[in-house]
């Protein structure tokens, strides 16, 4: 059984495909806590309503005489360690990771970012891939790194831009392909464990 930590920024659409293939029996693994960066993210209520233990930390906390961004992710290390994570999940966390967090978990990072990379990195991947034209974009897990949207890539998956296709609607068909390619890549790491 994996032992997740998940985090996350906003609505935590990801985070329920995660809750929902646990309770499907698709996903052998137990969700120890999630942590946003932000305290309104619908995502903590998620967690809440499925007696999930869900935690803020604002990274405007720190800003004493410490550095504000080794606090935050000091603080994110500690959380993670005393729940005792086997892996840390940022599903749809929109910020970087320091060192603090990734050598405590060296390997056992992943990331989801809503485009192939390495083409279309960073926050507006989706938007960027729709205004190039280009006929594909799709959906990447990888290890995560001290670096936005690099390191090994562990599962992609295809979603086809149509000629008639809508931003939104294309967005629509990309958390969908999030939706299924994350719990099956963390069901892939628990059935290689």
């Amino acid at each position: 059984m994996l032992k997740l930590g998940i985090l996350i920024s906003g609505n935590g659409s990801n985070l329920q495909a995660i809750i929902d293939a646990i309770a499907a029996g698709d996903l052998d693994a137990r969700i120890e806590v999630v942590i946003s960066n932000k305290p309104n993210a619908y995502g903590l209520e998620r967690a809440r309503a499925a007696g999930i233990r869900a935690v803020c930390i604002k990274p405007s906390s720190f800003t004493v005489a410490e550095e504000p961004t080794h606090s935050y992710n000091e603080a994110l290390r500690r959380i993670l360690v005393d729940a005792d994570v086997d892996w840390v999940v940022m599903a749809g966390y929109m910020k970087l990771l320091g060192p603090e967090v990734l050598n405590a978990f060296p390997n056992h990072v992943i990331n989801l970012h809503p485009a192939l990379l390495p083409k279309f990195p960073g926050a507006h991947a989706i938007e960027e891939a729709f205004a190039a034209g280009v006929p594909t974009t799709g959906v990447t897990v990888h290890i995560a790194n001290e670096r936005f949207d690099d390191g090994p890539i562990l599962a992609q998956t295809e979603v086809p831009i149509n000629p008639d296709d809508t931003l939104e609607a294309l967005e629509a068909r990309i958390h969908a392909a999030e939706h299924q390619l994350l719990p099956q890549t963390l069901a892939e790491l628990c059935s290689t464990r």
